[in-house]
């Protein structure tokens, strides 16, 4: 089963109808997890969640009275759903302005439709590539680093697809950021000599035959290596 980035995760999120808070009918804000343990160590279970930020919520406004009689605490609550679910829970705030620095303003979700608009057209110019095999252009994409990381991994397996031994040497100087797209590129780069038959001597790095025993540019002994 193939496991779901934080990318992914929140794409799916962005197309759900925003909840309404069931103590105050508002809407919910989506929020981004801070990245440290909650409670017993195991997280809130998801990097996002939508939470109500409605300062006029029952939850809150009398939240502060109850936390402060039964725990002792200046503290209030705020009611947060599971993305997809019908899920609500409350999480403990100690001011107005607890949380507020991880709500994903318009702003964010601008940018994110505007990455997921370029994924699509990426999408759209390999898809025309690979039938033409213009493996020039999937190469250019592939060391883009302006291009969305899924397109990049993309082109990467495409050249896994097309690509001839001489790629090989270009594609082990690229040093990528990300470490899905060096995975990606490493397994680009296998695929083409498992296409060809072929490998690199672990000596000089020249590519020679698969079950060749010695090798022609170094002449060092291969076999077994």
């Amino acid at each position: 089963m193939a496991i779901e980035t934080k990318q992914e995760y929140l794409e799916r999120v962005m197309a759900m109808e925003k909840p309404r808070c069931p103590h105050c009918d508002h809407e919910m804000k989506l929020w981004e997890v801070p990245p440290i343990n909650f409670s017993d160590g195991l997280g809130w279970g998801a990097p996002f969640l939508f939470l109500c930020f409605n300062d006029e919520c029952t939850l809150f406004t009398k939240g502060w009275q109850d936390m402060q009689e039964h725990y002792a605490q200046r503290a209030s609550m705020r009611c947060f759903n599971y993305p997809g679910t019908d899920q609500f829970e409350c999480m403990p705030v100690f001011s107005a302005m607890g949380g507020q620095g991880q709500v994903i303003d318009d702003e964010v979700l601008a940018q994110q439709e505007m990455l997921k608009e370029q994924t699509k057209r990426g999408f759209s110019i390999l898809a025309d590539c690979y039938v033409n095999k213009d493996l020039m252009t999937i190469m250019q994409l592939l060391t883009d680093a302006t291009e969305p990381v899924r397109v990049r991994i993309k082109a990467a397996e495409m050249i896994g697809d097309l690509a001839e031994v001489q790629a090989v040497e270009p594609l082990r100087f690229m040093r990528a950021g990300n470490q899905k797209l060096q995975e990606a590129i490493e397994a680009a780069i296998d695929q083409i000599h498992e296409r060809h038959f072929t490998r690199e001597c672990p000596f000089c790095a020249e590519i020679i035959k698969k079950r060749a025993k010695i090798c022609k540019n170094c002449s060092k002994e291969v076999a077994g290596q």
